[in-house]
């Protein structure tokens, strides 16, 4: 099977292919999304949340996403892996953004990353690609811009701010994105921005009209549980399966039941007389 590479974002699009992703932190996950054929890993400063515990993104550092983009990439054959640029890492100066991005690919095997935000970024966005660096833009809801947003709140939904979003996608795409995630926006607002750029869009509560999707991995297999967007469908309950086999281990320890002979090492008999 061929490798996913930032231009197969835009291939697929041509050719009417949706695209898969999937976030994914470790190299166990890593190793078993690949295998099952996904298109795309995004090591996403959603670790923050359902990895290292944190309220929000915003405590997420450049260390952190190269430690879990290393593990990804160990585990990773033919996805393309990205990797978020975290908070205040990209905000600073195009020197330090390049840097920082640099580290990603450098020391993290990353294949891309991923900013946050429209024409504030988009000098950031051009240097870094004039530093071959593959950039994947983010419009809508913007994580790490949760405080000036007020909360975790669907965007474009007035025509101001519709407007804003569209024309920042124009303006991602003239600065070289191979892609750009839309998250939580109108479904007909994605859809209008999906048919308006050259660009493939990656939904996230933005729709079936976008040229692929991502989720959150511990959303969809029903591992986190402090909180469900109402854009996520859960394709299965992993969180309840470990719970009830933690629970059974838990019970064959104390029942003397675990662990039976199969599981057990044996000695010599005449060794271990010698040990008396």
């Amino acid at each position: 099977m061929n490798k996913f590479t930032t231009t197969s974002f835009i291939k697929s699009k041509k050719e009417g292919k949706k695209i898969s992703m999937l976030t994914a932190y470790d190299y166990s996950t890593a190793k078993l999304l690949d295998e099952a054929g996904l298109d795309s890993i995004l090591v996403g400063d959603s670790l923050g949340m359902v990895i290292l515990g944190y309220e929000k993104t915003l405590q997420v550092t450049v260390d952190d996403m190269i430690h879990h983009t290393k593990a990804v990439t160990r585990g990773v054959k033919r996805a393309c892996v990205i990797a978020d640029m975290p908070f205040l890492s990209y905000h600073i100066s195009v020197e330090e953004t390049i840097r920082n991005a640099g580290r990603m690919i450098q020391e993290a095997n990353a294949h891309a990353v991923k900013l946050e935000g429209g024409r504030e970024v988009v000098d950031k966005i051009e240097a870094l690609i004039k530093a071959q660096i593959p950039v994947m833009g983010h419009l809508g809801l913007t994580p790490q811009s949760v405080n000036m947003m007020g909360g975790f709140k669907v965007q474009g939904k007035d025509e101001s701010q519709a407007k804003i979003i569209l024309e920042d996608a124009k303006l991602l795409q003239e600065a070289g994105v191979f892609s750009i995630v839309l998250e939580c926006v109108p479904a007909k607002l994605a859809k209008l921005i999906s048919e308006s750029i050259d660009i493939p869009t990656i939904g996230i509560g933005a729709g079936k009209d976008c040229d692929g999707q991502v989720l959150v991995i511990q959303d969809m297999l029903g591992m986190y549980s402090d909180f469900t967007p109402k854009f996520v469908k859960k394709y299965c309950e992993v969180g309840l399966v470990i719970k009830e086999a933690v629970s059974k281990y838990k019970e064959e320890i104390q029942e003397g039941l675990f662990p039976e002979e199969v599981h057990t090492f044996k000695i010599k008999e005449e060794v271990l007389e010698k040990l008396y």
